[in-house]
């Protein structure tokens, strides 16, 4: 072992970091000595914040119908399933309806 220990940082401190790149108002290296992260490390940070900039902006309506639409589909899936069973145990113990 090399002796280096992995640190691990808040989501909120690479959200300022990232942030802080973004407006470049300091070179990536004058960062990287300012926060005592390494450079390569703030360009990741910068690239993964840009990138997910369109999500937030995204239509919100889209998303929750898609995610009621999923959760239908799903519990759809568990009433076929229950029923199913329900079936299967009545006519194992020979309950029959009228």
């Amino acid at each position: 072992m090399d002796g280096k220990i992995r640190r691990s940082h808040s989501s909120a401190f690479k959200a300022q970091v990232a942030l802080a790149a973004i407006k470049e108002e300091k070179t990536i290296t004058e960062l990287a000595g300012l926060y005592g992260v390494h450079a390569t490390q703030i360009t990741k940070w910068k690239k993964q914040a840009l990138d997910s900039l369109s999500e937030i902006f995204s239509n919100k309506q889209e998303r929750r119908s898609q995610e009621e639409h999923e959760n239908t589909e799903e519990l759809y899936r568990q009433i076929g399933k229950q029923k199913v069973e329900i079936e299967f145990l009545k006519k194992k113990v020979g309950y029959f309806e009228r």
